[in-house]
């Protein structure tokens, strides 16, 4: 009687062969998990660089629009009391 593959046992270490080579694997993809992370951090990074350009841009615009503002009343009432 010839056993078939599901019959035959499996190696008495091959919970080490596996352990080993899991281990292995996630060696081998350590880099690009750093490498992930890092570009994450970077996106992130360059996100708040960019809302903080666009509220300067904003805060500028808002000044900008205040003395325009200013400037227009003090003409209205330049002309009013004329």
């Amino acid at each position: 009687m010839n056993p078939t593959v599901t019959e035959m046992p499996a190696p008495v270490n091959s919970g080490a062969i596996e352990s080993r080579q899991n281990r292995n694997l996630e060696m081998q993809l350590i880099p690009e998990a750093l490498a992930r992370a890092h570009v994450h951090e970077r996106l992130q990074q360059a996100e708040s660089e960019h809302r903080g350009h666009r509220l300067a841009a904003a805060r500028r615009m808002q000044r900008r629009a205040e003395r325009a503002s200013l400037r227009a009343r003090r003409a209205l009432a330049m002309a009013v009391m004329q």
